[in-house]
C-alpha cells in the first residue's frame, strides 16, 4: 500500500484495567513493537497500568518514543510506581485531550471503557466537523468493538451517519493491517471550516 499520511505520532487510547483475557494485553504488545519498527512515536494518557501500561512499556522497551499527558487528580489511581517515557501533568480532561490530540498525526483505540469510548468518539467528532483531519482505527481485538461496528451500520442505515464518514473509520483485529490502513487511507475530509480555533 502506498503511504498517503504522514506520521510522527500515534496516539492509542485504551483501558486502565488488562481486561479479563490475555490477549487484550497481548495485541497491545504487538502493536507497540510495530510501532516501534516504523519509528511512531506513541502519545496516550499517561498511566502505567491496565492496557496502558501493556502498551506504553512495549513501545519503550523496544526503544520507542513515549509521551504520556495525565491530569494530576488521575495519577494516584493511573500511575504505579515508575512513571514510563515523558510524563506531563495537567490540570483537567480538556487539556489532555487537546494535547494528546494536538501532538498526533493518527488515533488508534484499544479495548478500553467509558474513558477510552469518550475520547475514541470525540476524536472520530472532530474529523466529521472539520476540526481535524487525521486518520482513525480502531484495534478490534477478540470481537470487543463488534457491537460499536453494528451500531455504526445501523447508524448510516437509518440515515443519521454519512455512510462515506463512517467507512472512513479504520477498523481491524490485526495490528499490522491496522497500521497500514491508516498509512495508506485518507481520512474524512469534512466541508465545514472552522473561521477561529477558538470556535471549535
Amino acid at each position: 500500500m502506498e503511504k498517503v499520511n504522514k506520521i510522527n505520532n500515534i496516539c492509542v487510547f485504551c483501558g486502565s484495567r488488562k481486561g479479563n483475557d490475555e490477549i487484550y494485553t497481548q495485541k497491545a504488545e504487538e502493536l507497540a513493537k510495530e510501532m516501534v519498527k516504523r519509528n511512531y512515536g506513541l502519545i496516550y494518557g499517561g498511566g502505567n497500568i491496565g492496557i496502558m501500561g501493556a502498551v506504553s512499556q512495549g513501545v519503550q522497551n523496544a526503544g520507542g518514543r513515549v509521551k504520556g499527558i495525565i491530569p494530576r487528580s488521575l495519577s494516584p489511581k493511573e500511575i504505579s510506581g515508575v512513571t514510563i517515557g515523558e510524563v506531563v501533568f495537567v490540570d483537567d480532561m480538556h487539556t489532555r485531550k487537546e494535547i494528546m490530540y494536538n501532538s498526533s498525526e493518527a488515533f488508534i483505540a484499544l479495548p478500553g471503557g467509558m474513558g477510552t469510548f469518550e475520547e475514541l468518539f470525540e476524536c472520530i467528532t472532530w474529523n466529521q466537523l472539520g476540526i481535524h483531519s487525521k486518520p482513525v482505527g480502531i484495534l478490534n481485538i477478540n470481537g470487543y468493538y463488534d457491537p460499536l461496528v453494528a451500531l455504526l451500520k445501523t447508524s448510516v442505515g437509518t440515515g443519521f451517519v454519512d455512510g462515506d464518514f463512517a467507512n472512513s473509520i479504520i477498523v481491524s483485529s490485526d495490528p499490522i493491517e491496522l497500521l497500514n490502513k491508516l498509512e495508506s487511507i485518507a481520512p474524512y475530509k469534512s466541508q465545514l471550516k472552522w473561521l477561529t480555533t477558538s470556535q471549535a
